[in-house]
């Protein structure tokens, strides 16, 4: 994240997404496919990276491989074709976008930072290193099971989180970069899909 300046003087946070250029890699119909939908591609990848199914996928739309694919709907039929490339000017500025994206990943955690817990208490009473346990699981008897969604320990992060309503501040059609207001989730170099 960086700021900026608006012209009234008020300093703005701001994070700076490169959106683009993006090229449509394949056109989905309703006749061929069952759903209508362009493919978008991002981010050049080298040839001896890709195997001969993608490539061939790739040779269709007349561009370089690509690392990221990703599907959008709402489109006009024909609005598009294989081979157009879209760049930040889709988007204007003080117009609103959802931005979607992957969060930092964190490992196995305990349930202390996954979730929160403060653990048995203090070490007295008989307590011994008991601080950061989850405590009990529970019954015996009846149902003698874990019962589904137990918060214990496990795979922290990595999640699809959407930042909605996030403002367009200015964009930067020549370097293909855009700016929004505030936070967007995932880390420095991720990738993100940006919709309106």
């Amino acid at each position: 994240m960086t700021s900026i300046f608006d012209e009234d003087g008020k300093n703005i946070p701001v994070t700076v997404i490169e959106a683009g250029p993006c090229v449509v890699t394949q056109v989905k119909t309703v006749e061929k496919d069952g759903y209508s939908a362009i493919q978008l591609g991002f981010d050049d990848k080298k040839d001896k990276q890709c195997n001969k199914a993608e490539m061939g996928h790739f040779k269709k739309a007349a561009s370089a491989p690509k690392k990221k694919l990703i599907e959008f709907t709402g489109f006009e039929q024909g609005e598009y074709n294989a081979g157009d490339v879209l760049t930040v000017e889709l988007f204007r500025p003080d117009r609103w976008v959802d931005v979607r994206g992957w969060s930092k990943g964190k490992g196995f955690q305990g349930v202390v930072k996954r979730h929160g817990f403060s653990g048995v208490g203090g070490q007295t009473h008989g307590q011994h290193n008991r601080l950061r346990a989850p405590g009990s699981l529970g019954a015996s008897s009846w149902p003698s099971r874990v019962m589904p969604g137990m918060r214990m320990a496990g795979r922290k992060g990595n999640d699809q989180i959407m930042a909605i309503s996030l403002r367009v501040i200015k964009l930067l059609p020549e370097s293909n970069l855009m700016l929004v207001k505030g936070s967007v989730p995932g880390p420095k170099g991720g990738y993100l899909i940006i919709t309106k």
